[in-house]
C-alpha cells in the first residue's frame, strides 16, 4: 500500500489503535510470526483477503525466482496450488513481489501489505523480498489446516536488529548428507537466519575434500566408531571393523553454498588449527607436533593434545588448504577455530621451544597469537576476515580486521568489543543447543545440562556493560549445533527446534519487542509449521509431563505439569483422547491402579502437543529412568547414547562420566521384595587429560563387577548385582537381585565397581519390584 492509502487508513482506526495500547502490535493486528516484525499496523479502512486457488502470484521483474519458491512452500504446506501470473494481470486477488528502488531500506527490509484485494510484498532486494514472502506463508499458516485461508489487512514494516543470524552445525563429530543440509538451509531462511557457520574439520574428522592433499578426506573422513558393537560390526570387504562417515566433495560444497546464497544465508566454513587437527595429522602425520598420533583415538570426544606444529612447510599445507577453501565458500569470513589447543605437546618439543625462542615468542599462548597472526595475514592479502573463538584474543593483539567468536560465556565479546573488534554472541551455555530441552526421559541424546526453550529466549547478545559505541561491535549472535552426541540428522533437528525460533526472534526483533508470554503465545502455530514442513520439533515446552509414585493403598499419585505454565492441562483415564472439555487439572491425582491415563494442555480451545500418555501401575510409579534419578554430581553429565546395537535404536543414560553415580531420593521400601536394574555399558571414548586418574575406582569382587545399591551413598549395603550378564551383549541388560525386606522412605544410592573406567558402567532405569505387583487389578 503507498503511503497517502496508509495515512488515511490509520486515520479511519482510532478504535483498533486503542486496542494497540494495550497489546503487543502484531497481537492486536492477529498477526502471528516468528519473529516478531519491526512494525506492525492494522489497515482499519480495508477488508479482510481471501486466499484460495484463484489468488494469482505475481511477479514484477527481478522478483521471479522468490515468487516461484513462495508458490512451492505454499502447495506443499498448505495445500493450496496459487497459479503464477504474468506482471500486470489483475485478478480477484493477487500476491504481488515487487522490487523497489529505496536505496534508505536495509538490505533485508521489507514491506508486507494486506489488503484492497491484493498481498503485496516490496523489497530492494532478494533477501527482503525472501522474508517478506517468510512472513507471508506463516499468515497462511495460522494452524496446521490446509485449503483457503483468510488475512486480515495489516501494514508491515521489517527490518533486522543484528547483521549476523546464524546457526553452527558440527558436520565433523557425525556427518550429515548434503540434502539434510538444505533441508535445514531452507528452515533457517525461513526464521529470517542468514549465516551458517559450517564446522568441517575436527580431531574426529576432515571431511572437505582438498584436491591437493587427498588423504585428508581419504584418511580423515572415516573412522571406527567407538565401542564393542563397532567392533564387532566387521566389513567382509575388508574383514575389519566397518568404517563410519562421509566427505562433502568441491561440486557438493559449491551446490550447498549457491542453495544457501539464494537463500541470503552465507556459509562460513570453519579449519579448525592449531588444535583439533588430529584428522589431518593422521592423513599427513608430518603436520603433527609428536612423531606419532594413534588412529584408535580418533572416535574419542573432548579435548585433544595434538595439534599442527610450526614448520614452514605446515603453513604452506594450511595456506593451500584456506586458497581451496576460499575458491569454494565467498563469504567474507574464514573461520579458523583456535579453541581448546592445549600445548603440553609445544612445550615438550624441543624443535617447536627452539622456534618459540627464534621467533621471540614469551610462551606457548603468545605463540599460538603468533600463528592466528600469520593466517590472518593470508587470508587478509586475499581479502577475507579471520573470524575465530574467543581463544584468539588471549594473548598479543588481533589484526583490526579480526572478529571474535564468544563461546566462553560473554566475557570474550565484551573484550573484544572494547579492543574494538567486531564479535559473534554464541556462548555455552545458553547457544550450545547439544544441551538437552528439557529432563524429559525421552529428549534426544546429549550434554545432561538442561537449556529449556526460555533460557535460550532469555539470552540478551547486547551486554549492558559496553556503551553504545562498544556494542555496535557485537554483530549478532549464533546457536551452535555440537554433534558430538547428536548421531543422526533427525536429532539435529529436534535439538535445534524450537529454539532457533527463539534466536531468530533475539536476532531479528527489537529488543523493545521480547515478550516471553507473545512468543510462546505464537508457538504453537510455529510447531505446527515445523510438522507441514516435515521436520522435527522438540515439543518439550509445551508438552505435559506426567510424574508419579505410589499413593495410598492400590492407588498412585500422578502429578502433570507443563515446562512452562502455558496453557490448561485436561485429562483422561480411560484411555480416550483428551479435549478441550475434558476434566482441568488443578491439584495432584489419585488414581486407582492401573489407571491409562492421557493428558495435554489446551490453550484457545486448541490442544498444544499430541497427549502424554501413561499406564499408571503398580510398576510404574515405582520406576525411574536414569534421567528420572538424580546423579551424584555433574562434572561431565551426558545424555549418553549406548554404542550398540549397530542398527535399530539405542538407550539413552544420564551419566556423570566423571563419577558413575546415582540416587533414588525418598524411595518408597515399604512391600518391596526385589530390584531390577537395567544396565548397559559404553565406551570410556573421552579426552579428559589427567582428570581420568580422578575418576573413582570402588573394588570389585568378581571379575567383571558389580551393581553396587547402598542405604544412603554412605550408608550399609542393600544389593549387589553381578554385572557378567551385561558383558555379554552390547545393548541394555536386566539385573535383579532380592532385597531385605524395609519399610518407609530411603535414598537408594547406585554405584559400579570396576577395575578401569573403561567401558563406563550406566543405568538405563530402577524398577522396584512390590510383592503385590502381579496380582490382578495391581
Amino acid at each position: 500500500m503507498h503511503s497517502g492509502a496508509l495515512r488515511s487508513g490509520l486515520a479511519a482506526a482510532a478504535a483498533i489503535l486503542a486496542i494497540f495500547a494495550a497489546a503487543r502490535p502484531s497481537e492486536a493486528a492477529g498477526v502471528n510470526i516468528i519473529p516478531e516484525p519491526l512494525s506492525v499496523m492494522p489497515w482499519a479502512s480495508s477488508a479482510p483477503v481471501r486466499i484460495d486457488a484463484e489468488t494469482a502470484i505475481v511477479a514484477a521483474p527481478g522478483a521471479h525466482k522468490i515468487a516461484g519458491d513462495f508458490e512451492t512452500l505454499v502447495a506443499r504446506t498448505r495445500g493450496l496450488k496459487l497459479p503464477l501470473a504474468a506482471h500486470g494481470h489483475h485478478g480477484r486477488a493477487v500476491i504481488l513481489f515487487r522490487r523497489t528502488d529505496d536505496k534508505t531500506q536495509p538490505r533485508e527490509a521489507y514491506d508486507l501489505d494486506i489488503g484492497e484485494g491484493k498481498v503485496v510484498i516490496s523489497a530492494p532486494t532478494d533477501a527482503g523480498l525472501l522474508y517478506g514472502a517468510a512472513s507471508l506463508w506463516q499468515l497462511m499458516t495460522p494452524d496446521a489446516g490446509h485449503g483457503p485461508v483468510t488475512l486480515r489487512p495489516v501494514n508491515i514494516h521489517d527490518a533486522p536488529r543484528f547483521a549476523w543470524r546464524g546457526m553452527m552445525l558440527d558436520s565433523a563429530r557425525h556427518y550429515q548428507s548434503p540434502a539434510f543440509i538444505k533441508k535445514l538451509i531452507e528452515v533457517m531462511a525461513l526464521h529470517k537466519l542468514n549465516v551458517l557457520h559450517w564446522h568441517l574439520t575436527d580431531d574426529q574428522a576432515w571431511r572437505l575434500e582438498i584436491k591437493k592433499y587427498p588423504r585428508l578426506t581419504q584418511v580423515g573422513g572415516w573412522r571406527v566408531p567407538p565401542g564393542a558393537a563397532a567392533q564387532q560390526d566387521i566389513d567382509p570387504k575388508t574383514g575389519k571393523p566397518r568404517l563410519y562417515g562421509g566427505i562433502y566433495t568441491q561440486a557438493q560444497v559449491r551446490e550447498i553454498v549457491a542453495y544457501a546464497a539464494a537463500r541470503n544465508i552465507t556459509v562460513v566454513p570453519e579449519i579448525e588449527m592449531p588444535g583439533h587437527a588430529l584428522s589431518a595429522i593422521l592423513a599427513y602425520p608430518e603436520l603433527g607436533s609428536v612423531a606419532h598420533a594413534p588412529s584408535s583415538i580418533q572416535s574419542d570426544y573432548g579435548v585433544f593434545p595434538y595439534l599442527y606444529n610450526l614448520d614452514d612447510h605446515t603453513f604452506d599445507v594450511l595456506d593451500d588448504v584456506l586458497t581451496d577453501v576460499m575458491a569454494l565458500f565467498p563469504s567474507p569470513y574464514i573461520h579458523v577455530g583456535g579453541d581448546e589447543a592445549t600445548k603440553d605437546q609445544w612445550k615438550a618439543s624441543a624443535k617447536i621451544q627452539a622456534q618459540m625462542k627464534a621467533l621471540g615468542e614469551p610462551d606457548e599462548d603468545e605463540l599460538q597469537s603468533y600463528f592466528t597472526r600469520r593466517m590472518a595475514a593470508f587470508l587478509t592479502a586475499h581479502g577475507r576476515k579471520l573470524i575465530g573463538w574467543d581463544e584468539i584474543l588471549d594473548k598479543a593483539p588481533l589484526p583490526p580486521s579480526a572478529t571474535v567468536m564468544s563461546w566462553r560465556g560473554i566475557d570474550g565479546a565484551i573484550a573484544a568489543a572494547k579492543a574494538g573488534h567486531d564479535t559473534v554472541m554464541s556462548p555455552a551455555p545458553w547457544m550450545y543447543f547439544d544441551n538437552r530441552q528439557s529432563s524429559r526421559p525421552q529428549e534426544p541424546p546429549g550434554r545432561g545440562f538442561v537449556v529449556d526453550l526460555r533460557m535460550a529466549y532469555d539470552f540478551d547478545p547486547a551486554p549492558k556493560s559496553l556503551n553504545d559505541e562498544q556494542r555496535a561491535h557485537v554483530i549478532g549472535l549464533q546457536a551452535n549445533v555440537w554433534t558430538e552426541h547428536i548421531r543422526t540428522e533427525d536429532r539435529v533437528e529436534t535439538m535445534v527446534l524450537p529454539r532457533l525460533a527463539a534466536v531468530a526472534e533475539t536476532g531479528w526483533s527489537p529488543a523493545s519487542a521480547h515478550d516471553w508470554n507473545g512468543f510462546t503465545d505464537r508457538l504453537p502455530a510455529m510447531l505446527d509449521r515445523y510438522h507441514a514442513l516435515g521436520v522435527k520439533a522438540d515439543d518439550a515446552a509445551l508438552a505435559v509431563k506426567i510424574d508419579q509414585s505410589p499413593g495410598a493403598a492400590g492407588q498412585g499419585a500422578v502429578t502433570l505439569s507443563t515446562q512452562f505454565g502455558v496453557g490448561q492441562i485436561r485429562y483422561t483415564t480411560d484411555g480416550t483422547e483428551p479435549a478441550a472439555t475434558s476434566p482441568a487439572y488443578s491439584a495432584p491425582l489419585s488414581l486407582p491402579l492401573p489407571t491409562h491415563l492421557k493428558a495435554v494442555a489446551f490453550k484457545d480451545g486448541a490442544a498444544l502437543t499430541a497427549p502424554s500418555e501413561q499406564i499408571i501401575d503398580a510398576l510404574s510409579v515405582r520406576h525411574r529412568t536414569s534421567q528420572q534419578l538424580n546423579l551424584c554430581s555433574s562434572a561431565v553429565s551426558l545424555n549418553l547414547e549406548d554404542d550398540g546395537p549397530v542398527s535399530g535404536p539405542r538407550a539413552a543414560f544420564l551419566v556423570d562420566i566423571m563419577n558413575p553415580c546415582w540416587t533414588y531420593p525418598k524411595a518408597d521400601m515399604t512391600g518391596i521384595k526385589s530390584l531390577a536394574v537395567s544396565v548397559g555399558q559404553v565406551p570410556f571414548n573421552f579426552q579428559v587429560g589427567a582428570a581420568r586418574d580422578k575418576i573413582p575406582l570402588r573394588t570389585p569382587s568378581t571379575p567383571d563387577g558389580e551393581l553396587e545399591v547402598h542405604d544412603g551413598c554412605h550408608g550399609p549395603l542393600i544389593a549387589s548385582l553381578p554385572m557378567a550378564p551385561a558383558t555379554k551383549t552390547t545393548g541394555v541388560t536386566t539385573l535383579t537381585a532380592p532385597i531385605t525386606p524395609m519399610t518407609g522412605a530411603h535414598d537408594l544410592c547406585f554405584t559400579f565397581t570396576a577395575r578401569s573406567v573403561d567401558p563406563i558402567g550406566v543405568i538405563n532405569g530402577v524398577q522396584l519390584v512390590p510383592t503385590d505387583a502381579l496380582k490382578p487389578g495391581a
